[in-house]
């Protein structure tokens, strides 16, 4: 009996990897950058920069979510409060 393909639809999605989005979001600057760019070719690569640029906000967004930050009181006990970056 032959193997059925894998529907890519009910694969589990790949785990973002901000370090290689922020990596090709520095090649899209570059190349834009550079002038050498077709026109048609320059705004699809300006909007793989935009979809970039979003899910590495998204991404602090809930790095920063997840984020505690431990306070010491003046009696010497510890708490943890969530992060605020306003406080910084």
């Amino acid at each position: 009996m032959p193997k059925i393909a894998k529907d890519a639809a009910t694969a589990a999605p790949a785990p973002f990897d901000f370090e290689a989005a922020m990596g090709e979001l520095e090649q899209v600057v570059t190349r834009l950058e550079s002038g050498d760019v077709p026109l048609e070719e320059a705004l699809s690569t300006f909007e793989r920069g935009v979809g970039l640029t979003r899910a590495c906000q998204t991404a602090l967004t809930a790095a920063e979510q997840k984020v505690e930050k431990l306070s010491v009181r003046a009696d010497g006990t510890a708490t943890v409060e969530p992060f605020d970056s306003e406080d910084e």
